[in-house]
């Protein structure tokens, strides 16, 4: 009769642990069915399932590993695994599998707590819980501060709407981004990223910063945040935008390109795209000089935003050729996919106003950023309490993965 056994062994980490158990395992000639390992500050745990071969007894198999074990400074423990139960762990193999990301400044033991309890009521098995930011220093302070922790996750969920819903009212009660998507080829296979660039790559509206020169500051933010809410047709607000800069001075557009705040985590996001071999774009219903002023700074692929008609070295109040509104973003990220011969599932579209929402559908994860609450309820995927590189999370990327260029 076939003997299968779960070792599990506990202790402080040390070079050579792995090696010192499997090494008895060799010499008995036994099969690995299973084997896991994990470290949490110093502290090994690794556990291996085995099928001892019908030739040998376990009972000298267990106490040589023992022996071992004990002579290494580790706990062991030794469970027996009767045949229907490993049948039975066999054929649950296959169910679908889903990846819940955690981001906040500061991860909690009551955001955890929330957050299985909802997976627990859904029916989903959670097969390992990982880190994927780095090791937080007690002194850190500001943008320092990032945490990020990975569930995988294995079942089907009874009510998947209502256990998004209940994702989305624990984040913003608890101040916590929390993701849930299908663990699928496709997340690990993601070749495009494009950006919105207003209020995403900056932390500015252009318009607005052009309105305050020409004296329409007001005026124009009003609009603005109409237009980004949904209240307003995107088209139409910047007309009305658009109109109230005439006169401005060119020479206008570099004083504000050259103070224009990046977002927090933009530089290495980019570097790092850029290292993992990614296509970037920006596709910005702002204007093309401040889009090849980010070109330039971050190395982005391709750019399309509207161009400013400029005569005499003033602004006219209006734009040459077709306006960049929602549903060309949509229409541009279609274009370079297929350009780059690159299906949809492996876009990533990243944006906040109303006017992103087309590309963000269209996108195999479509992501609001600090977006308005019209967004952030249209999406499913929605990035609030940490930089524009909490991105990289999501694609299961971890800090020491990361280029820090910038």
């Amino acid at each position: 009769m076939k003997e299968i056994i779960l070792i599990e062994v506990s202790g402080d980490d040390k070079p050579g642990v792995t090696a010192a158990i499997t090494e008895i395992l060799a010499d008995y000639h036994v099969f690995i069915l299973d084997i896991g390992q994990a470290v949490i500050h110093n502290n090994l745990a690794l556990g291996i399932l085995v099928e001892v071969p019908k030739e040998f007894e376990s009972a000298p198999i267990l106490k040589d590993i023992l022996f071992r074990a004990h002579g290494l400074g580790f706990s062991i423990q030794f469970t027996p695994i009767d045949l229907e139960s490993y049948q039975k762990w066999v054929k649950n193999q296959g169910k679908p599998r889903y990846i819940v990301t955690l981001l906040a400044r500061r991860i909690t033991g009551a955001q955890l707590a929330r957050v299985s309890a909802i997976v627990a009521k859904q029916g989903l098995n959670i097969d390992s819980i990982s880190r994927l930011s780095g090791r937080i220093p007690l002194n850190a302070t500001g943008a320092q501060i990032k945490a990020c922790v990975e569930f995988s996750l294995r079942g089907t969920a009874i009510q998947s709407k209502t256990m998004r819903e209940e994702f989305l009212s624990v984040a913003n009660e608890l101040g916590v981004d929390i993701m849930f998507q299908e663990d699928n080829v496709y997340r690990r296979v993601r070749r495009l990223v494009v950006f919105d660039m207003d209020s995403t790559l900056i932390e500015a509206e252009v318009i607005d910063e052009l309105a305050k020169m020409a004296g329409v500051g007001e005026e124009v933010s009003a609009i603005t945040e109409q237009a980004m809410r949904g209240e307003l047709d995107f088209k139409e607000s910047f007309q009305r935008r658009l109109a109230l800069l005439k006169g401005l001075e060119e020479s206008t557009l570099s004083a504000i390109a050259s103070q224009l705040p990046l977002t927090e985590g933009v530089g290495r996001l980019f570097s790092t795209l850029k290292k993992l071999g990614y296509k970037t774009a920006i596709l910005s219903g702002g204007f093309q000089y401040f889009c090849q002023h980010l070109q330039e700074i971050l190395g982005i692929d391709y750019i399309y935003a509207n161009e400013l008609e400029i005569v005499d070295g003033k602004i006219t109040g209006k734009v040459t050729g077709q306006v960049v509104d929602g549903q060309r973003k949509r229409e541009l990220l279609i274009e370079i996919a297929k350009k780059e011969q690159i299906s949809l599932e492996q876009v990533i579209a990243v944006g906040d106003g109303a006017n992103d929402l087309p590309m963000l559908s269209a996108a195999g994860l479509g992501i609001a950023f600090r977006a308005k609450p019209l967004v952030e309820q249209s999406v499913e995927q929605s990035l609030t309490t940490i930089g524009l590189d909490g991105i990289l999370y999501l694609m299961g990327v971890r800090d020491r993965e990361t280029s820090h260029r910038f």
